[in-house]
């Protein structure tokens, strides 16, 4: 019997990663940020998220991407980790996906030793990588800066 697992997808740098479904409580379109004095890099700043004070997460800097353009506003995928709510800037969004164990395979040994933990591995799809970020390591970013 095959396992699958569905994915909501996105884009970061035209790059194409995947999270579990249940993590994503929703999507949502630019909010203006609160920048952050002192905080990490990686935080983009706080967003309110109706009445509820969230963490923006810029994805491309945590993943040792290329900053974003100036004119391209980032959208938030608002992710929840047990108690935890954040957000996830990415560039795009994609479609949910429903991707079998069967093409799963461990990540690849060229990511960077900082990037590594953050991916947990890749699905092979038609034309594509899919690759699957551990949203607990992403959004647990108190070692890096």
């Amino acid at each position: 019997m095959l396992q699958a697992t569905q994915l909501c997808t996105f884009f970061v740098d035209n790059i194409f990663f995947g999270i579990e479904v249940e993590k994503v409580q929703e999507i949502i379109r630019y909010q203006e940020m609160t920048r952050v004095p002192l905080a990490p890099s990686v935080v983009g700043g706080l967003i309110n998220l109706r009445g509820q004070i969230v963490t923006a997460i810029d994805l491309r800097r945590r993943l040792d991407l290329s900053d974003r353009p100036i004119e391209q506003l980032p959208l938030n995928v608002i992710v929840r980790t047990g108690d935890e709510t954040a957000s996830l800037l990415v560039d795009d969004i994609g479609d949910v996906l429903e991707v079998d164990r069967d093409d799963f395979e461990t990540p690849p040994d060229t990511f960077t030793s900082k990037v590594r933990p953050l991916i947990r591995g890749a699905y092979k799809l038609k034309g594509q990588l899919l690759l699957f970020l551990d949203v607990d390591k992403v959004i647990d970013f108190g070692d890096s800066h």
